[in-house]
């Protein structure tokens, strides 16, 4: 398995972008079988560069998360990320994860701070663990052993009151503290990308950044996920998505089309990669990668 810092070193200068794709661990077995025998073997025929897998609010799938990590790069041969984050861990348990992470050949790691359990309220610092995401970027960093991602948000960090600009300049901080790549938060106006983006350059920052999208498959749920994550819905996308209503399929459709040239856009402005939410379904994103003409 590779460090993904040298993947997308091997992809500039191969001069292509690296397409990486993000799953999240199944509450049931029946989702387990259908990411592990059905999502992840169509979507290897796209040839993506790497994946991730995301850890539950408070932690709450550490073992699931390093199960599926594990099991993706030893059945499919694919480097894969885990999520790690400092919710109700010590570091002394983090650095139990880390060891175990270790032991199965995991060499990336995506450092967040993370979500409180069940996803609400405000964090708390776990007694004897890391407040900020910075400190777990630092404490990976002297490890020594993996190639470390963070976290950025082209709208600002939701729990950011003091808005965008100092959010940014806190990722530059994590970056100084040893992140070798910047992956972002879903978004679906690329103007708050390229704003973001030029900003950081501005600011000295230098690795990766990548535009993490995702492809509309409901209204209602991709409502619910913005109104979480703080992203915006833009009025160019609520006057094609309002009328569709409660058609899935419709949505979806469109979800596909819009979300083909919010890349082909991100694509001509010189992103490094696309990281796509497939919410463990293959079908769009399978879609919007063929439309891309990405397939080698």
């Amino acid at each position: 398995m590779q460090f993904i810092r040298d993947i997308h070193k091997a992809c500039a200068q191969a001069q292509r972008p690296a397409i990486s794709f993000e799953f999240f661990p199944p509450k049931t077995a029946e989702g387990d079988a259908s990411l592990l025998e059905k999502t992840i073997p169509e979507l290897m025929s796209l040839k993506p560069d790497y994946c991730s897998v995301t850890y539950g609010a408070g932690g709450s799938t550490r073992d699931k998360t390093l199960m599926i990590v594990d099991r993706i790069q030893r059945e499919h041969k694919l480097t894969a990320m885990s999520h790690l984050t400092c919710v109700n861990s010590t570091k002394e348990e983090l650095a139990g994860v880390l060891k175990q992470a270790k032991d199965l050949g995991i060499k990336n790691i995506l450092a967040l701070r993370g979500d409180p359990p069940g996803g609400t309220g405000e964090f708390k610092k776990t007694e004897g663990g890391f407040e900020f995401s910075y400190e777990l970027v630092e404490y990976l960093k002297g490890l020594n052993e993996f190639s470390i991602g963070v976290a950025g948000f082209p709208e600002g960090h939701i729990a950011c009151k003091e808005g965008k600009h100092v959010d940014w300049q806190r990722l530059k901080d994590k970056v100084d503290h040893g992140a070798d790549f910047v992956v972002t938060q879903l978004f679906f106006d690329n103007a708050d990308f390229f704003e973001f983006r030029d900003y950081l350059t501005k600011l000295g920052v230098k690795v990766p950044i990548i535009p993490g999208i995702i492809p509309v498959m409901s209204g209602s749920q991709i409502k619910r996920f913005t109104a979480l994550c703080g992203a915006q819905l833009p009025a160019k996308l609520l006057s094609r998505l309002d009328p569709i209503g409660d058609d899935d399929e419709a949505a979806k459709e469109f979800g596909i089309e819009y979300a083909t040239e919010q890349c082909q856009e991100l694509l001509r402005g010189g992103v490094p990669g696309i990281h796509f939410y497939t919410l463990n379904k293959a079908y769009s994103t399978s879609r919007i990668v063929k439309n891309l003409g990405l397939i080698s």
